[in-house]
């Protein structure tokens, strides 16, 4: 997590050809309740900000860096445990208290997957070089399927 910004922490988001796409930073060295994902000029596309009032706390989604009014979207960690390892739901726009997306975890490391009613939408993985060997834990691979708003699934991944 490096930021492009000398006084932030954050990370950066490249697409398959080596161009930046995204960025997510945090411009409070003390909080982190709160980052931006960002275009690569600097325009806020969401504001995500963690909710502490519930006992498991939820992060809610705002465009355009507002944070008044309902969120576009709500991720909320699953308290109840079950096959699927269903980590988080996440409720969209007027759905807020439904889901339309899940966040499964395939293994105690940063490997998950993003699905739908429709199925797998989106997964998340640790980035290995072609010889096989992995880089870094914070270094992730992301493929999203066609069709898919690939701006809230880095949303998504980012919470």
């Amino acid at each position: 997590m490096k930021s492009l910004v000398f006084h932030g922490n954050g990370c950066t988001v490249f697409n398959s050809k080596g161009d930046i796409v995204f960025r997510v930073d945090n411009y409070q060295e003390s909080c982190r309740n709160e980052v931006c994902l960002m275009d690569l000029n600097g325009q806020v596309l969401f504001s995500i900000k963690r909710e502490k009032l519930r006992m498991f706390g939820r992060w809610n989604g705002y465009a355009c860096g507002g944070n008044k009014g309902r969120p576009l979207f709500q991720v909320r960690r699953n308290i109840m445990f079950s096959r699927e390892d269903v980590m988080c739901n996440v409720g969209c726009n007027k759905n807020v208290g439904n889901s339309c997306y899940k966040i499964q975890q395939f293994d105690k490391k940063s490997s998950f997957k993003i699905t739908n009613n429709a199925g797998q939408v989106a997964e998340v993985k640790q980035k290995r070089s072609s010889r096989g060997f992995a880089y870094g834990d914070d270094v992730l691979t992301l493929e999203v399927e066609p069709n898919i708003d690939h701006l809230l699934i880095v949303a998504l991944v980012t919470v």
